[in-house]
């Protein structure tokens, strides 16, 4: 009967993650415009179907009967044919351990976490592929700037997901107060259902790990929008720098499976940060007990798993819709300023919340008491790192500047690039004068 039982729940975790993934792409597409079109004072797509929802399906079909059109001197042609299944299989696999509810999930994977770095590792190998294979200068440059970024931006988004894994361990059963009983005291867990449920089980109802960790949501979130190649981190596609990037020399099918990607990378750092910093599905009505005493056993476990999806859903598409957000609001960077934003500032700063987060979880007080001091301590970090990032960057006014930068500035042979503020009119009269 077990086996029975692990084979259908194969199957419908299976037939729902391939549902979800294969749909998620088509919606945020139309929210996409449709948001972007808000925010830009426009009505976004309008004639197929009412309000336009028809568009996405449409666009699904002509990718899937567009021409295919395939180079013959290309530098190697099983690269550039593998290179969109290598670049999409890691989307697909990642699904197995993301818990929409306590059933919706593969669930017997204890190290959930690291398989789901593991998976989002190949994609390097798969935009370098397609970079290689095309036999394409723009192309190549491409894909080495996305495999760089990629890589530089994957070191903080694993280094940002150790702090809510060192709370596991303060929360689980028989740790924390600064003298945990080693004998029944269990360690952190790397399991994204067991971290869900550390957020249910911690002193306080719904304390979920953003409020202890809201720095390693913010950072993690960052790096999500470098690994899936958003804006402001889009060089690799920019259209105005390298025309499309590695996918210059892909139409049809192919380019419909990077695009597939990156949308479902898109869905897997939401659903990702959902279940790590913002309690996966716990919420109002996900309560296994009330509905087990309500409706019995099995009815109420159904009932329960369907509100658990939901608010699971809910929450990661609040995410998805910032993603969207910052692609309307922010500017591209440079090459180097993303480089130097990842090594210089999110690197240093994801060690240090690490190191403060693990000393300050070690004083001998209470377990209440070492989690409230470690999150008043990842909340300064957090302002230290939003109001004093505008002094780093050199954005802000200069007269907020230090003294060297000020002059960095206002040095005539640096001009805009600087960051300088433009010459005023009547300093250009004068000057012309």
């Amino acid at each position: 009967m077990s086996v029975l039982f692990n084979v259908i729940h194969f199957i419908i975790v299976l037939a729902f993650s391939l549902f979800f993934l294969l749909n998620a792409a088509m919606v945020l597409v139309y929210l996409e415009r449709k948001v972007m079109a808000l925010m830009q004072d426009r009505v976004g797509p309008l004639h197929n179907g009412p309000q336009g929802i028809l568009q996405s399906p449409f666009d699904v079909a002509k990718l899937l009967l567009k021409e295919d059109i395939f180079r013959g001197v290309s530098k190697d042609p099983l690269i550039f044919q593998l290179a969109p299944v290598v670049f999409f299989a890691p989307v697909l696999t990642a699904f197995v351990v993301l818990p929409f509810s306590p059933y919706v999930t593969g669930g017997a994977l204890a190290t959930g976490v690291v398989y789901y770095v593991a998976m989002s590792s190949i994609d390097v190998i798969g935009v370098f592929m397609a970079g290689w294979g095309s036999n394409s200068k723009y192309a190549l440059i491409g894909g080495l700037r996305s495999a760089a970024q990629m890589i530089s931006y994957e070191l903080p988004l694993v280094l940002a997901l150790v702090g809510p894994v060192m709370l596991t361990s303060v929360l689980a059963p028989g740790c924390g107060g600064g003298h945990p009983n080693l004998g029944v005291c269990s360690v952190g867990s790397i399991s994204f259902t067991q971290i869900v449920a550390a957020q249910m089980r911690a002193p306080a109802p719904w304390l979920w790990f953003v409020i202890l960790q809201p720095l390693g949501l913010l950072i993690y979130y960052i790096c999500g929008l470098a690994e899936t190649n958003r804006s402001p981190f889009d060089l690799p596609e920019a259209e105005s720098e390298l025309v499309a990037g590695y996918l210059t020399e892909y139409s049809g099918m192919r380019w419909a499976m990077f695009f597939l990607g990156e949308y479902g990378n898109m869905t897997i750092v939401s659903a990702v940060a959902t279940a790590v910093f913002l309690g996966g599905w716990s919420g109002p009505g996900a309560a296994i007990e009330f509905w087990t005493g309500a409706l019995g056993s099995f009815w109420g476990q159904v009932i329960f798993n369907i509100f658990g999806v939901g608010w699971f859903i809910a929450k990661m598409f609040v995410l998805l819709i910032v993603f969207i957000w910052v692609r309307a609001t922010l500017p591209r960077l440079r090459a180097d300023q993303l480089m130097q934003y990842a090594w210089l500032i999110l690197m240093p700063l994801t060690l240090l919340n690490i190191l403060i987060t693990g000393a300050l979880l070690l004083l001998p007080v209470g377990q209440t008491a070492q989690l409230w001091i470690s999150g008043a301590a990842n909340w300064l970090l957090l302002l230290i790192f939003v109001f004093g990032l505008r002094r780093i960057t050199g954005v802000s006014p200069l007269g907020r500047l230090p003294r060297w930068m000020r002059k960095r500035a206002a040095s005539p042979s640096r001009g805009l690039a600087s960051g300088a503020p433009p010459r005023s009119e009547r300093a250009l009269a004068g000057q012309r004068s």
